[in-house]
């Protein structure tokens, strides 16, 4: 196939082989997180500061981060960020460890996992924006739309995986054990990126940090096509995404187990994958912009079917659609930063688009958990459907390049 061609690059290989084992350890982390917390306290409010504890950071430290990977070599950061992650991991298995074991109360431990959810949240201002970066330094430019198709494949793979693993794990084992694969996982993941090529610094040491990250701020905000796209991912993630509220709907709604709740975390990324695996094959070769509007419109609306749903395959089905439609999105968004972000701005634009499309995922568990102590959990996610479809008719009407957009 084509599409795959660019896997005979070795770096850019490893690199992706690298990124799968660190993404299914994060998703890994954040399912088992969650039911932690949830199934320990019962506490919806408890689920939503998990989110913001480490969205905090990741925006509070993105714009920074940004300038740093356009003036480090990315491949030591990369390195740097993930040893981190390795250790805080360690601290977090620790701390599971002693709670299960009773010398930790439930409230020291979430105390304790909200810390570490902070410090993680450091690590991925920086992480993030280096490992979207760094992947036009790995692939000549007229293969760089494939490797970006591909990485996001390589993404939504590890996304489905990580959450089915973790529920494999939470039904037949213990949270420590699982926690103790992941450290196996983050510790290969670090040694595939040891075997990339050292890329080149794009950016003078000497540049002044904040002349630089306004300089990244102003490009993406006079760059409409972009600004429009990543408008359209945050508000339908920040309030569309039913992935936070699963939980409560697997304990209360659906009254399924754990093993279950897996496999509802992963069906998103299911339909996700199966659309981009389809796309590697059938690339979108025309009228990608309005794609892309049409591809919200039916995230925001599955979401509503979603949200109504007391049947655990009729909910499945739902996710499954709601990811066939954001797997358009993410190709489309994906391949519009690749492509017009230049190459001396990319570790900044990616730290911008951190603050708008990844933090998204944790401010909307944060909104949805807020939304559902108040409102009830289905009328908050019909609430979030809603004002999906609402920006989409706002982002077509104020950025008509993106409407027009053909590449």
């Amino acid at each position: 196939m084509q599409a795959l061609q660019v896997l005979k690059i070795r770096d850019f290989k490893n690199f992706i082989l690298g990124r799968f084992l660190y993404i299914t350890s994060l998703r890994m982390v954040f399912t088992a997180v969650g039911y932690l917390v949830y199934y320990s306290t019962n506490s919806k409010l408890q689920l939503g500061l998990i989110g913001l504890a480490e969205v905090i950071p990741a925006i509070g430290f993105a714009l920074y981060a940004g300038v740093m990977v356009d003036k480090s070599n990315k491949k030591h950061l990369i390195i740097k960020a993930e040893i981190a992650y390795l250790l805080s991991v360690i601290l977090l298995t620790l701390v599971i460890y002693l709670q299960q074991i009773g010398n930790l109360s439930n409230r020291l431990t979430i105390l304790l996992l909200l810390i570490l959810m902070f410090v993680g949240g450091i690590i991925r201002a920086f992480n993030g924006p280096a490992q979207n970066a760094i992947i036009a330094q790995l692939v000549p430019k007229e293969q760089l739309v494939q490797a970006s198709t591909l990485s996001s494949v390589i993404w939504l793979l590890a996304a489905v995986t990580g959450p089915s693993v973790a529920g494999l794990l939470l039904y037949y084992s213990t949270p420590t054990v699982l926690f103790a694969i992941v450290i196996g996982m983050v510790m290969l993941s670090i040694w595939y990126k040891t075997t990339i090529k050292s890329t080149p610094v794009m950016v003078a040491a000497a540049t002044k940090n904040w002349s630089a990250i306004k300089a990244g701020i102003h490009f993406v905000l006079h760059t409409k096509i972009i600004l429009g796209a990543l408008c359209l991912d945050l508000f339908a993630v920040l309030f569309g995404g039913a992935i936070a509220l699963l939980p409560v709907y697997a304990k209360d709604i659906l009254h399924v187990n754990t093993l279950k709740l897996g496999w509802l975390n992963s069906a998103e990324y299911i339909g996700c994958l199966l659309i981009l695996l389809w796309l590697l094959i059938m690339p979108l070769r025309r009228k990608q912009g309005l794609v892309l509007l049409w591809a919200v419109v039916g995230f925001g609306l599955c979401t509503l079917l979603f949200a109504i749903s007391t049947s655990f395959w009729y909910s499945m089905a739902a996710l499954v659609a709601i990811g066939l439609f954001d797997g358009i999105s993410v190709v489309i968004r994906g391949n519009i930063m690749q492509l017009y972000t230049p190459n001396d701005m990319r570790g900044r634009v990616s730290s911008v688009n951190s603050i708008f499309i990844n933090s998204s995922n944790e401010i909307g568990q944060f909104e949805s958990g807020i939304a559902a102590t108040l409102m009830g959990t289905v009328p908050s996610v019909i609430m979030g459907g809603c004002i999906t479809l609402l920006v989409v008719v706002i982002v077509a009407w104020q950025a008509p390049s993106l409407r027009k957009l053909q590449y």
